[in-house]
Parts: structure tokens; C-alpha cells; sequence
């Protein structure tokens, strides 16, 4: 046989169903002198049979099957890397796709110029309305060929082993491979691939198509939907001590607070949006977890991040734990916490006291919000639905209670206005706040569903 220009590697775990999808797209490639590798990680359904049946259609294909299961995306990757026969190599999930085009479009960028990866943007499909997006998009908006990512540090948030298409002597010659054994191994042979790399190609083109089901059952669902499991808060740390070595030994330590910055804003990010689901056991589990590493960041990765998230991560650090949940449900929203305290310097803390430690002061100091003069229509109030209770027919009532810290408001019952919008519809229903003590209203608003014309169903 003659020598494929590009050896794709699907790898797969018992998923008969969305094999052939994933292999398919593949084989409909523009660029067609491809080897595809099917690596099989000791599936147990029928995985194996839709694998032969695929390799006796093409002779292109070659089934590979682990001799026992590896729990993990690194073996499967690794031994078919082993037998690959083309100098260009690309990794592919059995639940994703590749666009017809993406071995075409990379493969144009190394015989461009010498380079030891080329990368695309990376499509993302919702599973459950179809809905598309780009992953990372300011990252790939442009065509650029970088010498090293001392270039462009924020690269290290586009951490896909599977949007790249690699030289196969860049591996060979640094003897990069995936580590076994771990989850998040993406993150550690990705800033391992950026740091070796002399120069690397973005292309503004997808090259990759990831599908995403937010909810799929936990048994089902990728490593990524599984935050809620403790061990995965243990190897996501886990690899972040990894890169961190890595870092150091190989002389980029000068990349270290980009890294850190990285792993605050995406990896910690994606927790601190649970916060609020998790049980206090569970928050305190975590925060044993998290913290000793967080105690190890630079403090210019902190300082990177909107005040709202320093927040949050303080009130862990300090064990501060239903604080913390509090202050979680309400990133991204602009929302006030239910209390300040003002020292008398003038400076406002989160919560009912002043933190004891300097750099508790530091992250916990919300001066910056303006919270008493920022203009009244981006005021930040905390509103919380304390209590719902069934009413007549098909209406519920509920008690809603206002949080005022920075007493903006009047002191006197207030005309408010509660607004449900789901999808592009709105039902406002108007009631009143009365004052419970200061800083604080309550009141209760009636919602008749039937009326509504809204898509509520139970």
C-alpha cells in the first residue's frame, strides 16, 4: 500500500451507535490519501463488529482493539500513534466529527511552511437543539503562524489535542505522547505540544466538529459534564501540578501566570458554576481539594479576573462555604451580596465582617463595584425566591425577597416588577416589596400560568 499523507485516529469506548457517524467523516475527507485508525479501548458492545465491518469497506481503515479497557483517551491514542504510517497526524472522538475539508486545510498548512502543528477552530453542536458555536473564537479568528506560544499565551485556554493536526516527527523527536493513566490529558500534552513547538499555523476554517450533550445521564455523559464527581475535581488538580512541573523543568516558567490565569477563569470557572447545586458536604470536600493548590497560584492570576470571581475563590479559600455558594449564583449577573461591611478607611467587603487577613481584604474589597454611586439603573441588588407555594388552578405564588447592601432604596414599601422569560417571551407580573429591616424587602407575587403565554407545562 502506498504511504497515506494522514493518519486520523478515532478513538472509541463502547459506542457502536456513533462510530460509523464519526469514521464516515473521515472517509468523505477532500483530502483523500488518509489512514484511519480505529481504537478501540476494549469496548464491550458492539462496538468491535461495527469496527470490522467498517475496515471491510475501506481498505483505508484499520481496527486496533486494546487488549483490556484504559479508562481513558490517552492508550487508545498512544498505540495507534505507535502504528500510524503517515508523517501528519490528527485525533478524532467517536461521538464528533471532522468537516469534509479539515485534513485538506491542515495538511495545506505544513506544506505551506515548516511548521510542528497546525490548529483550526473547533465547531460546537449542541446535541440538544443543534444550536452552533465556535470554541474559543478570538483565538482562531485569524490565519497566523506563531514562533512558539510566548507569541500568544491565551492559546493555553485552546488546550484540544483533537483541533490539531501534528508533524510526526515533532512527537518522535521530543517523544510526546499522551499520558495514561490520568483524565484532563488533553491539558497536559497540549501545553506540552505549545511549549516544544518552534512554530505552529491557526487557521480561521473548522476542523473539528464537537458535539456537546449537557444533558446526557451521568453514566453517559463526557469528563468535562462529570464536575459533580469528586475525583474529577482530583485530576483536573492533578494535571494542573503536572503542567506546572512541566513548566518548570522545561524553562517556561515565564508562562506560569498565563497558565495559572487560565486555569482560574476556565477550569475553576466551570465548578464555581455548580457551586450553588452542591451540597455543604460536598463544598467542603472541594474546597479541600482546591484550595492547597489555589494557595500556589501567582497573584497576578487573580488579579486578571473580574472582581466577582476573586470572590468567589476567596470565600472558598477562606471556608466561607455557604458565602460562596451565595456569591456563585451570581456570576455573570451583576448581583450584589445580601451584606457589606465598611472599615474605616472607607473600604466594603463582602459578607457581615472585615476578613482578617490581608489577602482576604485584598480579594474580598468590592470598593470597585460603586456599589453606593453607580448610576441607580445598574444598581446591584440580590433578589431571592425564598418560597413557592401552589395557588388556585394553575398559578403559583411567590415569596421573593430583595436585598438592598448599599441601601439605594427608600425606606417605605416598594412598587416592583417580576419578570419570567423564558426563551424570546415575557410575562411581567407587577407586586410589592415591604421593608423587613434595613437592606432588606420582602414581598409576594402572585403568577397565574394559565394566562401566561408562556410554554410552562407540569
Amino acid at each position: 500500500m502506498s504511504t497515506p499523507d494522514v493518519t486520523v485516529t478515532v478513538i472509541v469506548y463502547n459506542d457502536a451507535e456513533r462510530l460509523s457517524r464519526a469514521v464516515d467523516s473521515v472517509r468523505r475527507q477532500t483530502h483523500a490519501n488518509v489512514e484511519i485508525v480505529i481504537s478501540d479501548d476494549h469496548s464491550t458492545d458492539e462496538t468491535p463488529e461495527v469496527a470490522r465491518r467498517l475496515a471491510a469497506e475501506d481498505p483505508r481503515i484499520r481496527h486496533l482493539r486494546l487488549e483490556r479497557n484504559s479508562g481513558g483517551c490517552s492508550a487508545p491514542r498512544n498505540r495507534a500513534l505507535e502504528t500510524a504510517r503517515a508523517p501528519y497526524l490528527m485525533f478524532l472522538d467517536s461521538d464528533d466529527e471532522l468537516p469534509e475539508d479539515a485534513v485538506e486545510l491542515l495538511l495545506a498548512a505544513h506544506r505551506e511552511r515548516e511548521i510542528d502543528f497546525a490548529m483550526g477552530a473547533v465547531q460546537r453542536v449542541r446535541v440538544d437543539n443543534g444550536r452552533r458555536s465556535t470554541w474559543m473564537p478570538h483565538l482562531v479568528a485569524e490565519r497566523r503562524t506563531l514562533d512558539g506560544i510566548e507569541a500568544d499565551p491565551r492559546l493555553l485556554f485552546e488546550h484540544l489535542a483533537t483541533s490539531k493536526m501534528y508533524a510526526r516527527a515533532f512527537l518522535d523527536r521530543h517523544g510526546l505522547r499522551f499520558p495514561e493513566g490520568i483524565h484532563y490529558e488533553d491539558q497536559l500534552f497540549s501545553a506540552q505540544a505549545y511549549c516544544l513547538a518552534k512554530a505552529f499555523t491557526i487557521i480561521p476554517e473548522p476542523v473539528y466538529r464537537w458535539y456537546v450533550a449537557p444533558f446526557a445521564a451521568s453514566d453517559a455523559a463526557s469528563i468535562s459534564n462529570q464536575r459533580h464527581k469528586l475525583a474529577n475535581v482530583r485530576d483536573r488538580v492533578h494535571v494542573q501540578h503536572l503542567i506546572d512541573a512541566f513548566l518548570a523543568e522545561s524553562g517556561h516558567e515565564s508562562l506560569r501566570e498565563d497558565k495559572d490565569h487560565k486555569f482560574l477563569k476556565h477550569d475553576f470557572r466551570m465548578y464555581a458554576g455548580d457551586l450553588p447545586y452542591r451540597d455543604e458536604e460536598w463544598l467542603s470536600s472541594f474546597a479541600d481539594i482546591v484550595t492547597p493548590y489555589l494557595d500556589t497560584l501567582t497573584p497576578g492570576a487573580f488579579a486578571r479576573l473580574p472582581r466577582a470571581e476573586r470572590v468567589v475563590i476567596q470565600l472558598i479559600r477562606d471556608h466561607r462555604l455557604p458565602e460562596a455558594r451565595l456569591a456563585a449564583r451570581g456570576l455573570g449577573h451583576g448581583v450584589g451580596p445580601r451584606q457589606v461591611t465598611t472599615d474605616e478607611q472607607g473600604r466594603t467587603y463582602w459578607g457581615d465582617h472585615i476578613p482578617s487577613s490581608e489577602w482576604s481584604r485584598r480579594e474580598l474589597d468590592i470598593s470597585d463595584l460603586d456599589l453606593e454611586t453607580r448610576p441607580f439603573p445598574s444598581a446591584q441588588f440580590r433578589h431571592e425566591i425564598t418560597e413557592i407555594t401552589r395557588g388556585p388552578g394553575a398559578s403559583v405564588d411567590l415569596t421573593v425577597r430583595t436585598y438592598d447592601p448599599a441601601l439605594r432604596l427608600p425606606v417605605g414599601p416598594q412598587r416592583a416588577t417580576l419578570l419570567i422569560a423564558p426563551g424570546r417571551r415575557r410575562l411581567r407580573v407587577p407586586f410589592r416589596l415591604f421593608p423587613v429591616r434595613p437592606g432588606v424587602f420582602e414581598g409576594h407575587a402572585h403568577l397565574d400560568l394559565a394566562a401566561a403565554p408562556l410554554p410552562f407545562q407540569g
